[in-house]
Formats: C-alpha cells, sequence, structure tokens
C-alpha cells in the first residue's frame, strides 16, 4: 500500500554496512529516489569484498576495500557511523549503541550473521582475518611439516564454497611444491556443492578427485580432540595433522524484532518482517538457508521494492525467488556456477568455464555489481 501523502518523503533506515544492505540503498536510489530520505546505519568506515579473501593467503592481492561514505554518498544516503541495538516497532524507532534514537517510515535490518568457532580442536577459518588465519598452515605445507589435513562443515553451515575453494587451492599449492598431503572434506552434504544441483555437484566432485581431496558426504563431525575427527553414520575415525573448519552462524537477535532459530529473522516472501510493522530484513540475518552474497543482493532487491511500492514509486514489488551465480576459485581458472533454487534443492544447474552473467564477479547483484564495476574501472584509469 503506497503513503497517502505524495508530498512526503519515505524516511527509510538501512541497518548494516555489508551486501544487502549497501544494495537496498543502491536500489532505493534508482526506483524511489525522489519518494525515499535514506540512512545507512554502519560502524564500519569500509566495504571489504569479503569472498575475494580466501586467495590472500595463497599471496595474492589484498581483497578490494572501498570507501562506505563514498557509497552512502552516490546512492544519495546520508551515512550514520554507529550500530543497530534495538528497535521499538510500535514508536517506529531504531536505537543505536551509541544512544542515538532513529525514526524510521521503513527500517531494513541488514547487519550479517555472527560466527562463531563450532569445533573447540580444529582451525575455524574466517573471512574477515583469512591472511593472518592460514598463512602459517600453508607455509607448513609447502616446507613438508604437514602431511594431512582434514576440512569440516559444521552441521548447520549453509554456504560451503570457501572450504571447497581452499581444498583445491591448498592442493594445488602442495603440489606444485612437490608436496602430496592427505586431504579430505567432511560435509553434511549429500555431494560436495549438492545445493546447485546434481551437474554441478558431479563436476565439482570430479574436480576435487583431480586435485586428490577426498570427499566423505552425508556425515557429521566431531572432533574430541586435536587431529581426531569422528565421523557419523558410521563410527569411523580420521586422523589428520590439521584441521579446518567453517564457523557456524548465528542470527543478529535485534532486541524488538521477532527472531526465529538461532536469532535469525523470519521475512515474509516481499522481505518483510511479520509482526513487526514497516521492518524488512535482507541477507545473512534472516532465517533463509544460504548465506551468500548474490542471495543477499536479491533479499535486498525484494525488500527495496516493497518499501519503493511503499512510498508511491510506480513499482511492482516481486516475490523473492532466489539465483545462485557462483564463482569457483582453484589452484587454476575459476568455475561459474549457476542454479535456481527450489525447496532447498538446485535445478537448471550449469557448470561452465565461461561465466553466464554481467559482471561476471563473486557477488552478482543488480545495482551494488556494476558499481563497483564501474568504480574499479575509473580507479584504474586514475591510475
Amino acid at each position: 500500500m503506497a503513503r497517502e501523502d505524495p508530498d512526503h518523503k519515505l524516511n527509510v533506515v538501512i541497518a548494516g554496512g555489508g551486501v544487502a544492505a549497501l544494495e537496498t540503498a543502491l536500489a532505493l536510489s534508482e526506483l524511489a529516489p525522489s519518494q525515499t530520505s535514506r540512512t545507512l546505519l554502519t560502524a564500519s568506515s569500509e566495504f571489504v569484498y569479503r569472498p575475494m579473501t580466501v586467495v590472500e593467503p595463497f599471496a595474492y592481492p589484498s581483497a578490494q576495500r572501498y570507501s562506505l561514505a563514498q557509497i552512502a554518498e552516490d546512492a544519495g544516503a546520508q551515512l550514520v557511523t554507529d550500530r543497530l541495538s534495538w528497535v521499538e516497532p510500535q514508536k517506529q524507532v531504531a536505537h543505536t549503541t551509541g544512544g542515538l534514537e532513529l525514526a524510521y517510515d521503513a527500517l531494513v535490518v541488514a547487519t550479517g550473521a555472527r560466527p562463531q568457532p563450532h569445533y573447540k580442536h580444529a582451525l575455524t577459518i574466517d573471512d574477515r582475518n583469512l591472511d593472518e588465519t592460514l598463512h602459517g598452515l600453508i607455509q607448513d605445507i609447502e616446507e613438508g611439516y604437514v602431511s594431512s589435513l582434514a576440512f569440516v562443515a559444521a552441521p548447520r553451515m549453509a554456504w560451503l564454497l570457501p572450504l571447497y575453494e581452499l581444498a583445491l587451492m591448498i592442493s594445488g599449492r602442495a603440489y606444485d611444491m612437490n608436496v602430496k598431503p592427505a586431504m579430505t572434506v567432511v560435509t553434511p552434504e549429500d555431494g560436495p556443492l549438492a545445493i546447485f544441483g546434481s551437474a554441478v555437484s558431479e563436476a565439482v566432485a570430479e574436480l576435487l578427485r583431480s586435485a586428490h581431496v577426498d570427499v566423505i558426504a552425508s556425515a557429521y563431525a566431531e572432533i574430541p580432540r586435536s587431529g581426531l575427527v569422528l565421523i557419523n553414520p558410521g563410527d569411523r575415525c580420521l586422523h589428520a595433522d590439521r584441521i579446518i573448519a567453517l564457523p557456524e552462524l548465528y542470527g543478529p537477535g535485534v532486541r524488538g524484532i521477532p527472531v526465529g532459530e538461532h536469532g535469525f529473522i523470519r521475512v515474509t516472501p516481499y522481505g518483510q518482517v511479520p509482526d513487526a510493522g514497516p521492518v524488512y530484513a535482507a541477507g545473512d540475518a534472516t532465517a533463509f538457508a544460504l548465506k551468500h552474497g548474490g542471495i543477499a543482493a536479491q533479499q535486498a532487491d525484494v525488500a527495496a521494492e516493497s518499501i519503493a511500492a511503499l512510498a508511491g514509486a510506480p513499482v511492482t514489488p516481486a516475490p523473492f525467488h532466489p539465483v545462485i551465480h557462483g564463482i569457483l576459485l582453484t589452484h587454476e581458472k575459476p568455475r561459474y556456477l549457476t542454479a535456481r533454487i527450489t525447496g532447498g534443492h538446485g535445478f537448471s544447474s550449469q557448470f561452465t568455464e565461461t561465466p553466464t552473467w554481467s559482471p561476471p564477479t563473486k557477488i552478482a547483484a543488480r545495482y551494488l555489481a556494476p558499481y563497483l564495476d564501474e568504480h574499479d574501472h575509473q580507479t584504474a584509469n586514475a591510475r
């Protein structure tokens, strides 16, 4: 339902500084530039292109960083450097940790998820400090001090692409140095990246076999002590010199906003939080099982369309129908993966050596991807 007063700008507060938040701000600047006023609330000063941090331990350049002040300015948004603390939905006020009270006509919660280690006796990776975490390990592998590695997915981890990327890149680096550690991935999936469907999963499984990486699928791991992985079902044991694990994710659990299991926020197909008034959520903060930048951007687009329509812009909101575009980085050339998701499984999947979307970036986002692509070109041309 559109606003009754066409002269009133809808006051939109967007909490977060990641993909979902920036995609929302940029989308609204296109869909409802004159019908909305936009505030970006984030404690960060930079947007880090986190999917590329996976290559940093291998002596590649650091992931690109972008000024949030510049992005906010380009999106016509006011930047407030603070963090969302709690919300009063009845009064439509967002409170910050710094004591600010931000009134809103629409609020978008895009604050992301909280990663926490699941295994005490494993090296848990975090893309915020991946180079620091893995640099020493890779050196030990290259020098022959590590003869076996296990890559373990926690039972409740939704996005496994980085685990396979690390396995493939570490294997390639090791063989280049003429060392051949035994490497095993333990995952609860039916097969590697099964969410993309059987065609992609089988192709990734073949890549792993060629890289001498074993996969134990449909398996749940326990790590009772360093170097030991207990695998169920089957009561199997796997011994490894080093164990690398993905973190488990928890939702932001914002007080005043209804949350589901593990603190994640439930939303309607149009991005709105039920029973919370004009509150929307997008990205890793939501209860949608897949945590991925491209999915976050699609959720943000859905929320932005709903808000633009609420503001009176000539927009017909479309419900959320996720499509995953993923780039699997390997020791050699990348592979491009695409799948439409239904019922939690992939279909119409593709596995190619050339991109099927444009621009062919790690984060496929309708507004953010071309914005960053143009920014990168301008920066390159200015050198």
